[in-house]
């Protein structure tokens, strides 16, 4: 997954802040953006690698900003020289060399680049102008959404692009490449990318300052897998107080009474009143005493675990890469993501602890215990003080269930200001995707992923089908597990 942020190029072209060296270049909007600049943009997608190559070109100085990128480039066959060893960096791109460029990095990414294949090009009025070597490109790039054809149908292939037009082919390139693990023109890849490009904008009536940019992300079934036959933290639970051989023996009643619910429930789907809440009160006496330090360190041991359902995943490794490339989409746009979840907030730390994602602690919010002073006692915390010879460790109290409207309460409590985007997938995140859309004096959007695939994850269509027509109600966007995303867990993983 790629770092630099897709959207650098255009924010370069309308704001000539804080450029990087190679970028000096893209100043005027109406200008021609030569080909140098192009192969530069392309190489910071590829997170601007330093390579050994020879430069093969007589035409490209070693010293200029872009070498490094078009050594790069011509290396990995992106880009070509206009002879042998003639590179011609200043000369003006067209729109067939850029959408050449573009279509053999999407290649070189492992993009699948057949779509186009079929289209008729004579349907376009100066199809005979298009250079023979293009052909295959500009079908990729048009149906891609890349290039658009003119009012007399005409795509002018062989016209010149001008900088703040090369940006904007980039810029939606770049998205594409970010989201790759979407279907291409899915509802909601159009949403966050459309979304995306009015707030970024500068100048834009939606634009939005990157201190406003906070997104909400619910973790279970929304970001993670959600139930194996059950959400983690019930499996967790399960296992300390049911198998853990140096636990079990210690259990309490009332551990092993909600454990044993979990199990049936595990094996009959039999649903239980109250049980959010009491295995929230077991967790928090379950693991009373340790540090969070030491029950991270337990939740790692618990994810090496294989996942029941699965073939090829282990208990830790269960996130929908799909999303995972929303939350990097997001942060490369100078968003502050969150995560608000109803599993307590030190699992839900220790699931993130050594994963892709890319959360601090400080933004990962859930449901919540007591932590006290280890040599604390009954000792009310406003008469203790903490000493040198004290830990902090988990008070054996449960406090709250972060879900429904409590989301809403601690993200006022803890965030302290209105999202702009909420992700979730349940009637648990209502109140947060509807607090967010609410009143809100930015443009905002909620989105709500469909367990609707049976086949590649443990789905449910009736539940699906009561989530899409939620959609509809509330005018949030449904994300569709089956249509929209290429891939959930990765091509090694297979359901059972």
């Amino acid at each position: 997954m790629k770092k630099k942020l897709f959207s650098l190029i255009l924010a370069l072209v309308l704001c000539l802040s804080a450029m990087p060296a190679y970028a000096a270049q893209w100043t005027e909007q109406d200008a021609p953006a030569t080909r140098s600049m192009v192969a530069a943009a392309i190489w910071e997608l590829e997170e601007s690698p330093v390579v050994n190559y020879l430069m093969p070109f007589t035409d490209v100085s070693q010293d200029a900003v872009y070498a490094e990128a078009v050594r790069w480039a011509a290396a990995e066959k992106i880009t070509s020289g206009v002879s042998v060893d003639k590179f011609s960096p200043n000369s003006p791109v067209t729109r067939e060399q850029l959408a050449v460029m573009l279509w053999r990095y999407a290649k070189h990414e492992g993009m699948d680049v057949s779509i186009g294949e079929d289209t008729n090009i004579l349907s376009y009025n100066d199809s005979f102008q298009w250079s023979d070597w293009a052909v295959p490109s500009l079908q990729w790039a048009v149906d891609s959404g890349l290039l658009h054809e003119d009012s007399e149908g005409n795509l002018n292939a062989q016209k010149t692009l001008t900088q703040s037009e090369a940006a904007e082919i980039i810029r939606l390139f770049g998205d594409k490449l970010t989201l790759s693990l979407w279907v291409d023109g899915s509802p909601a890849q159009e949403a966050i990318t459309i979304f995306m490009q009015h707030i970024t904008t500068p100048g834009s009536p939606y634009f939005i300052p990157v201190e406003d940019r906070i997104a909400v992300f619910d973790l279970d079934g929304t970001l993670f897998c959600e139930t194996d036959p059950n959400y983690f933290d019930y499996t967790l639970l399960k296992y300390r107080v049911l198998e853990d051989p140096s636990y079990k023996d210690k259990a309490s009643d009332f551990e092993k009474e909600v454990a044993n619910k979990i199990k049936e429930q595990n094996e009959t789907g039999k649903s239980f009143s109250g049980l959010e809440v009491d295995h929230g009160k077991a967790v928090a006496s379950a693991f009373k005493g340790m540090t969070p330090a030491e029950f991270s360190a337990y939740i790692q041991e618990f994810k090496k675990q294989p996942m029941p359902s699965y073939d090829g995943m282990l208990r830790g490794e269960g996130w929908y890469k799909p999303m995972l490339q929303i939350v990097d989409y997001l942060q490369r746009n100078d968003f502050t993501v969150y995560i608000v979840s109803g599993t307590d907030r030190f699992i839900v730390r220790g699931i993130v602890e050594n994963s892709p994602l890319n959360i601090p602690n400080r933004q990962i919010i859930g449901s919540d215990e007591l932590l006290v002073a280890d040599h604390q006692g009954e000792t009310d915390g406003l008469q203790y003080v903490f000493t040198d010879q004290d830990k902090v460790v988990l008070g054996g109290e449960f406090l709250i269930k972060n879900l429904k409207m409590n989301k809403v309460s601690v993200i006022q409590q803890e965030i302290g200001q209105q999202p702009v985007l909420s992700f979730g997938n349940s009637t648990g995140d209502s109140s947060m995707a509807e607090y967010v859309t609410t009143n809100n004096k930015y443009e905002s959007l909620a989105f709500m992923l469909c367990c609707d695939d049976t086949v590649r994850e443990n789905g449910s269509e009736s539940k699906a089908q009561k989530m899409f027509e939620l959609c509809g109600q509330f005018d949030w966007i449904p994300i569709s597990m089956k249509n929209d995303w290429t891939t959930i867990y990765g091509d090694g993983v297979t359901k059972k």
